[in-house]
């Protein structure tokens, strides 16, 4: 095809050259008809030899490109055959692989056949012995049965009784190691979880130490002689009255040698009339007009030291920012007591107390130290309030914009409300550290006498208990039991049964020592 295509391209050549020697030399040729012919024989020959020389060219192509096709046909070919020899190859390969494994699963159900016909020969072997087994247990059965006959026939007693006094006894002995146990956890409880509080509570104790003895709002009015009483009581008593209408204390006046004894429930009323006596004495005026005159002028002035009183006491804790009628409140818990303890001293400790004690704990100290002093002015409440002393001082708190968790902690201190940050345990806590240290407080007898009848009773509501006797100002509580009756290891549960019951029907103090003694004598005589 390439040579054709040669080919056609010479002879056009020659035409093309043809024409264009004719357009030429037309005009020379009509004029000379010899150069024309000799032109048009070489023109001939020229293409003769363009024609016989392209077909050469053609020839050695044709040879070229048949030898370059059977030069890649045997390429192919050989590709060929190397690819179906691997084909081959890997068949091979394949059924070996295949004749292995079946010759492998031949293999292995032959075994298992064999370990199927073990395993029958071995179950029904198992099966002879259950039936033997079960023989046996039949025959143990009957054995044990004429056994129970024969051990009731000879105790007198059932089988379910026999359990049922089994069962007892375990109970019982289960349930004095069970209090055996609880007691020493409680015990290693108590020594490993106090012992960082009871420390805080030492050092907070320590640091804001005070003296004991109780400050008393004063009640009796010395004079230097008997000769007051008759001015002060006036002509038919019309000053003694005077003084008591404007005072609201009862004046008694007897045979007390220099003594005037002012009586009422109020301790600034007592103060006012104690004062305004003074005066009067001094003054030497003693008349209706001049009592009322006197006494109004020593309410006004102590109105005034009650606010100094107050702000004294908020700049010696550090406590800025007080409403004005919180500081009047504070200076006049100076006349109040409680349990023959002075309020405001009370107070000012607790908020040291507070203080420190929420220092120790990481806690806000200026909020602590304030509840503390706040908490009990709820004590100095006016006339007529019935609601608890709490609940007034907070409402009050709240009234003057003190922060929600003093507010809280005066509330909570006696478990009116509910305690809603930490705040409000320390300053209950340190409220009882301040009124139960000794000395504090006054006890009224018979409540003393009363809570150690209480005491006693509780533990010989106990069974087993023959005597008891509240020690130590009711800090010891000795049970003295039958020794028939209480072993030695009931003597541990019930002391922990009595400590329970107290911790739960009581109120006291400090902590009670309840200890159970347990004695046996055992006497014979020979003759």
């Amino acid at each position: 095809m390439e040579i054709g295509i040669i080919s056609g391209g010479a002879v056009g050549g020659l035409v093309v050259g043809f024409v264009i020697a004719r357009a030429v030399f037309g005009a020379k040729i009509k004029s000379n008809q010899e150069v024309v012919e000799k032109l048009e024989e070489e023109a001939r020959k020229k293409a003769a030899n363009i024609i016989e020389e392209a077909e050469k060219q053609g020839d050695i192509q044709k040879r070229n490109k048949i030898s370059e096709a059977k030069a890649e046909i045997q390429q192919k070919k050989a590709e060929y055959e190397s690819e179906i020899i691997q084909r081959e190859r890997k068949m091979v390969d394949a059924e070996n692989r295949i004749k292995q494994k079946e010759q492998t699963l031949n293999k292995r159900l032959a075994d298992t056949k064999q370990q199927e016909n073990s395993l029958n020969q071995k179950l029904a072997n198992y099966e002879k012995k259950l039936e033997a087994l079960e023989a046996k247990k039949r025959e143990v059965d009957q054995i044990h049965k004429q056994g129970i006959d024969k051990l009731e026939n000879i105790a007198g007693i059932s089988v379910e009784q026999a359990k049922t006094e089994l069962i007892d006894l375990l109970k019982e002995e289960a349930r004095n190691d069970a209090k055996q146990m609880i007691k020493d956890v409680v015990d290693e409880a108590k020594m490993t979880a106090n012992r960082q509080a009871k420390k805080v509570v030492m050092d907070s104790i320590q640091r804001v130490a005070t003296e004991t003895t109780i400050d008393n709002v004063i009640s009796v009015f010395h004079i230097e002689n008997d000769e007051v009483k008759g001015r002060i009581i006036g002509r038919e008593g019309r000053n003694i009255r005077a003084l008591e209408a404007a005072t609201g204390v009862e004046i008694i006046i007897d045979d007390t040698p220099e003594a005037i004894v002012l009586s009422a429930f109020d301790p600034f009323r007592r103060e006012i009339a104690r004062l305004s006596l003074h005066r009067l004495v001094n003054d030497g005026r003693i008349h209706p007009a001049r009592i009322e005159e006197v006494v109004k002028k020593t309410e006004k002035q102590l109105e005034e030291e009650i606010k100094e009183i107050g702000e004294k006491t908020c700049l010696d804790l550090g406590i800025h920012g007080l409403h004005p009628e919180l500081v009047r409140l504070v200076g006049k818990m100076r006349y109040r007591s409680s349990y023959g303890q002075n309020l405001l001293q009370h107070s000012r400790e607790v908020a040291r107390l507070c203080a420190t004690m929420a220092s120790e704990l990481g806690l806000n100290a200026k909020h602590a130290k304030r509840a503390g002093l706040l908490h009990d002015i709820g004590k100095v409440a006016d006339e007529g309030n019935e609601t608890p002393h709490a609940i007034w001082g907070m409402e009050m708190a709240e009234k003057h914009k003190e922060h929600p968790v003093i507010v809280n902690a005066i509330g909570a201190h006696h478990d009116e409300i509910e305690m809603t940050s930490p705040i409000s345990v320390i300053v209950q806590v340190c409220d009882a550290i301040s009124g139960a240290r000794p000395g504090a407080r006054r006890e009224v007898f018979e409540s003393y006498i009363q809570r150690l009848k209480d005491l006693e009773q509780i533990a010989m509501s106990f069974e087993g208990v023959q005597k008891c006797y509240a020690i130590q100002a009711g800090r010891e509580l000795r049970v003295i039991v039958e020794a028939e009756k209480v072993s030695d290891e009931a003597a541990d549960g019930l002391s922990f049964d009595i400590s329970n019951k107290i911790q739960t029907e009581m109120t006291y103090p400090g902590q009670i020592k309840i200890t159970v003694i347990r004695e046996k004598r055992a006497i014979s005589y020979a003759k």
